[in-house]
């Protein structure tokens, strides 16, 4: 059953959505056999934020980056419940392909596998802007060169596949922005209970564990 705010979606964005879903269509006519394995490359390394939890799991496991793990982990779980539990289950708008005939024969053009669930928010994209962004509140403000165009990647490649309307990307970079922060300030308050009891076993263990030094 579509939500009304499915319907408004649908009506007041569709020229915006339509602009640039045509945009990419003519992309792969000029150069699908290019850029058709590339979208789909991109979109299998962005699923499920798999690359993201990794990355933590890594930087877990010494001192200096353990903050940053704690964050990115926050933040891709945090963009996860907003997306994927909460508004796409909410809003109930059907992906491109499955709503518009236009679409769905550029879909079937582009050669892309059929998805399964609802289209907006895009997950690929909150799970990529919510890691990224998460470098940048914990690492600094340079990851930000390298946080927009994987974000901005990974929203082309969704919308070119017909998985995603623009504005479901848009939506969606936007929550995984805003996921990152909400994760960076829990991650600080943990950590300053933390340091408070660094004379406790367990703060001292998550403060100081290393594992190149694991008997230190």
């Amino acid at each position: 059953m579509l939500s009304s705010f499915c319907v408004w979606l649908d009506t007041a964005l569709s020229g915006f959505d339509y602009a640039l879903l045509s945009v990419l269509h003519e992309a792969a006519e000029a150069a699908g056999v290019v850029l058709t394995p590339i979208a789909r490359l991109i979109t299998l390394l962005g699923e499920k934020g798999i690359v993201f939890f990794a990355a933590a799991l890594v930087l877990a496991c010494f001192p200096r980056t353990r903050k940053t793990a704690v964050c990115l982990f926050g933040a891709v779980c945090c963009g996860a419940l907003i997306t994927n539990i909460c508004l796409k289950e909410a809003v109930c708008r059907l992906r491109p392909f499955e709503a518009i005939g236009l679409y769905a024969e550029w879909w079937e053009a582009v050669g892309a596998p059929a998805e399964s669930g609802f289209s907006f928010p895009s997950g690929h994209v909150t799970a990529a802007a919510a890691g990224m962004f998460a470098l940048c509140f914990a690492r600094g403000w340079r990851w930000l060169w390298a946080a927009l165009p994987t974000v901005a990647v990974m929203a082309c490649s969704r919308c070119y596949l017909m998985a995603h309307y623009p504005s479901d990307v848009l939506a969606a970079a936007v929550i995984g922005v805003l996921s990152a922060a909400v994760a960076w300030g829990i991650t600080c308050l943990i950590y300053a209970v933390l340091e408070r009891t660094a004379d406790k076993p367990f703060s001292r263990f998550v403060l100081t564990f290393d594992l190149r030094r694991p008997g230190r």
